[in-house]
């Protein structure tokens, strides 16, 4: 499959960015295609958690293994489930001007399943844009919409 990165300045504080994306258990609620969560155990700095994604006709669930460094990464480490393999990482730097943070994004993954692998392929970028558009509308509606931030300042 082919993978995904992206570069973000946000105007939202790295340690926010960071508890939005290490609360697993809300992504059911904002998350597209995600369709249930359940958290099996966690602690300060690593979770294990069973997610359920659903796309047109497809139903899949898999557990991965989180590490939390706060509030500077998470990294996702794929258990088992639908997956040959998945590779997750976030990363989160305070913007040099002192608001805001950075935000660097890397996912990869390949299904088992040649339908569902085919599938996904077709809409692989844009799938994943939409997941972590909705990583930054769930940010504004937690903790207010705020102006953008452009090469570390907010936009004027």
């Amino acid at each position: 499959m082919p993978t995904y990165a992206e570069k973000r300045a946000l105007p939202f504080s790295a340690e926010q960015m960071f508890d939005l994306v290490a609360d697993v258990g809300a992504y059911p609620r904002f998350l597209p295609w995600c369709t249930g969560a359940r958290i099996r155990s966690r602690s300060d700095t690593e979770l294990v958690a069973d997610l359920s994604i659903g796309f047109g006709p497809f139903r899949e669930s898999f557990t991965s293994r989180v590490a939390l460094d706060r509030p500077r990464r998470v990294r996702v480490r794929y258990e088992n489930g639908p997956f040959r393999y998945l590779n997750n990482e976030w990363s989160f730097s305070p913007a040099a001007a002192g608001q805001g943070c950075t935000v660097d994004f890397f996912v990869d993954f390949e299904f088992r399943n040649p339908i569902l692998k085919s599938a996904i392929g077709v809409v692989f970028n844009e799938a994943v844009r939409r997941m972590v558009n909705a990583f930054l509308r769930r940010a504004e509606d937690v903790y207010g919409a705020r102006r953008p931030v452009t090469d570390g300042r907010p936009a004027t």
